[in-house]
């Protein structure tokens, strides 16, 4: 991760398009902004990301807190949360942050603050008409069968599996190596060229094999599966023992569950208003979705496409808004 000097921090243009609602709200008595410090959110490398933390930010601002938005590694912005340097992230995924979160927050310096209301789903996926040529699927142990069919001129004769970005994290060659699998990870290197890829080869009808997630606009519109590992527990992670590989851990599927926003334990000190309200963010894998599809595909600008969600849902983002 960068040092904080050098973190690229760019002002949200959000308070103003949001000026006209800030008049038609109901005058409330109120003790925020408890600082004028800046609040500094971090950008991680994919759009849904983006959108929840612009979301959030202008929420923020509307409330009179000063927001700088900072690029930041997913992973590696734990560093700058620990020292303060940075204040929260929105989107720490179970699926691959578990064990950075909960590393963080036995420091002290880092505090989960609720849920966000949205499902992680990461995990090997595929278009459904790959299952003509390889029927034993879902099921992880067709995938050998079949990886012929995967193959690049890279990776042949082993299949190709389309990863996402390093930075994510995720496992998927320690996955590889304990399954047996006769598959090679290619990482795409970034959210954008990984969604092209796959939106590329389902126009074709090729056969392809991905990282893809939800909340996310691609498992609502494209119809596919995801691969059935071995169910994950803590275990599988941690216990060689455990799974059908005796000598080896992550012989499993990735968990699913909880995306959590962490933040700088200090910072509730300086913004409880602000850290409540964060507390207070839900929004659900279907409007993400859509959110994210109005974007990536649709082709609209991010602060557009957040602009108009905050319009139209001025009840819903109002309400995490503590009232005093």
């Amino acid at each position: 991760m960068p040092n904080s000097d050098r973190l690229k921090c760019t002002r949200s243009p959000l308070a103003a398009s949001l000026a006209v609602l800030a008049l038609a709200m109901p005058a409330v008595a109120q003790d925020y902004p408890e600082s004028d410090r800046p609040i500094r959110m971090t950008i991680n490398d994919w759009t849904g990301q983006e959108l929840t933390t612009r979301l959030m930010g202008g929420v923020l601002e509307e409330m009179g807190y000063t927001v700088e938005y900072v690029q930041a590694d997913y992973l590696a912005q734990f560093t700058g949360l620990e020292s303060g340097d940075l204040t929260v992230g929105m989107e720490i995924w179970e699926t691959t942050g578990k064990d950075a979160l909960e590393a963080a927050v036995e420091t002290g310096n880092v505090v989960a603050l609720g849920e966000t209301g949205m499902e992680a789903i990461e995990e090997w996926w595929y278009p459904t008409y790959v299952k003509e040529e390889c029927p034993g699927l879902p099921d992880w142990e067709a995938l050998n069968e079949c990886a012929e069919m995967f193959a690049s001129p890279m990776t042949s004769p082993n299949g190709r599996y389309l990863g996402g970005p390093v930075t994510w994290g995720g496992f998927d060659e320690e996955r590889v190596e304990a399954l047996g699998l006769d598959f090679d990870v290619v990482h795409a290197g970034t959210d954008a060229a990984l969604m092209a890829e796959v939106r590329s080869a389902i126009q074709r009808e090729e056969p392809i094999i991905a990282w893809v997630y939800a909340p996310h606009w691609a498992p609502i519109q494209y119809d596919g599966e995801w691969v059935e590992f071995p169910e994950y527990t803590d275990a599988c992670y941690e216990d060689p023992s455990w799974g059908p590989n005796p000598d080896m851990t992550h012989d499993c599927g990735k968990p699913r569950g909880w995306i959590k926003p962490a933040a700088w334990a200090g910072g509730r000190d300086v913004w409880p208003a602000a850290y409540t309200a964060i507390e207070n963010f839900t929004i659900d894998n279907e409007q993400m979705g859509r959110l994210i599809g109005q974007v990536d595909v649709d082709g609209m600008p991010i602060q557009a496409a957040v602009d108009q969600w905050l319009q139209e849902n001025e009840d819903t983002w109002q309400s995490w808004i503590p009232q005093n």
